[in-house]
């Protein structure tokens, strides 16, 4: 569970998100908000990350060389990728560069029925990526494999998405398209040779490939050397040829892009891709909050002790409070939920005076157990309350 302030950050970065019209998909949404951005970045990069503001955060640096760093795309440019993939919930993902792992997690929301692979050069990094999805449970469902991204996983193919996370240049394209689907695969990345590249969206129907240029942006190269492993031993030819074979740029291909700036929308309806809405409406903002505090509920552990439970009940106050304090139509009982959080805070309390106590005796545990055990009725009392509301929206 966030602390109250991260989360109240979080939503703040989500309210900016939606007032700039960047995040129109109610899927992403509910994403962002489960989703704890800082189980993502290792401790040592913490204090160097502006966690949720609109802007990239640090995960890896190297202090021999502060140059070698590497960052997860801010919060608006991710939501362009993911958005601009057109995910189903069925589709099979190919990431190509990890950013630790927080894309991958996200997009996993958005196709939860479909499997998802990050192809990494850095072998360190993709230790790392795989260790985070480990600490939210997805290494299960998302795999991280060290192996040059350029290459795609053509043996894996079709890939209905594929995602690329650094610049590329144009004519290393077409080998992944050519691992596209050909029924309406998606192919989303930042092509061109100099600092300033173009967001390109590629849609493969059949043998004919469509682009619509999205926006231009500036990516650092998708790294594509792959490192040595320390336990591996190998000769300097061996180094060479591979590093030769990285550089070396691929053969003449007579595949086309044919540019358009409607084919999405053609292609979109006849496919039933997610649609491109304007905005999301606050009736789905608010369920997507009620559905929060009862998957929260439900994973919430007890045993993590007082600071777990008030981070919860904080965070899950906040969210009434924008609910009942919205100027939208929408009608919320949110007084009935209010008493039992009232309730539930009247708990903490008699928690911390308990502990100021320090009286760790037979009574000081018997009465931590009552506490404990009324907490947890009184939590599912609320969520109760809550599942009620949530009926009456949906």
């Amino acid at each position: 569970m966030e602390d109250n302030n991260l989360f109240r950050s979080k939503i703040r970065l989500l309210n900016h998100l939606l007032n700039a019209r960047y995040l129109s998909d109610i899927r992403l949404f509910k994403a962002f908000l489960s989703l704890p951005l800082k189980e993502f970045i290792p401790k040592r990069c913490i204090k160097y990350s502006k966690i949720y503001e609109d802007a990239p955060s640090l995960f890896y640096f190297d202090k021999t060389n502060p140059e070698n760093i590497r960052t997860i795309s801010a919060p608006h440019m991710i939501t362009i990728m993911l958005q601009n993939l057109m995910l189903k919930e069925d589709d099979d993902l190919l990431i190509l560069g990890a950013k630790s792992g927080y894309i991958a997690a996200l997009a996993h929301h958005l196709a939860p029925k479909g499997k998802i692979k990050i192809l990494e050069a850095n072998s360190l990094i993709a230790k790392i990526t795989s260790k985070n999805l480990s600490k939210i449970n997805l290494q299960g469902n998302i795999e991280v494999i060290v192996k040059n991204p350029l290459e795609g996983l053509p043996e894996l193919k079709p890939w209905q998405k594929i995602l690329v996370t650094g610049s590329i240049k144009t004519l290393r394209i077409y080998p992944l398209l050519k691992q596209l689907d050909p029924d309406h695969g998606v192919l989303f990345a930042p092509i061109g040779e100099d600092i300033i590249q173009t967001y390109t969206q590629i849609l493969r129907d059949s043998d004919q490939y469509y682009a619509e240029e999205q926006l231009q942006v500036r990516f650092t190269p998708l790294i594509t050397q792959l490192e040595i492993d320390e336990f591996q031993l190998i000769t300097d030819y061996e180094v060479l040829e591979q590093e030769d074979n990285e550089n070396k740029e691929p053969e003449e291909t007579n595949l086309s892009l044919k540019y358009s700036t409607n084919i999405f929308d053609e292609i979109g309806r006849k496919s039933k891709f997610p649609g491109k809405a304007n905005e999301i409406k606050p009736v789905n903002i608010y369920i997507a909050f009620l559905e929060y505090i009862i998957q929260s509920i439900d994973g919430l552990n007890h045993d993590k002790g007082l600071k777990n439970w008030l981070n919860s009940i904080e965070n899950f106050d906040l969210l009434l409070q924008l609910i009942k304090n919205s100027k939208d139509t929408v009608k919320i009982e949110v007084v009935e939920m209010e008493k039992y959080l009232k309730q539930l805070k009247n708990q903490n309390k008699n928690w911390l005076e308990l502990e100021k106590r320090n009286n760790y005796d037979e009574s000081y545990q018997t009465k931590k157990i009552k506490i404990l055990h009324e907490h947890q009725l009184e939590m599912k009392n609320f969520q109760k309350v809550v599942s009620r509301q949530l009926k009456k929206l949906n």
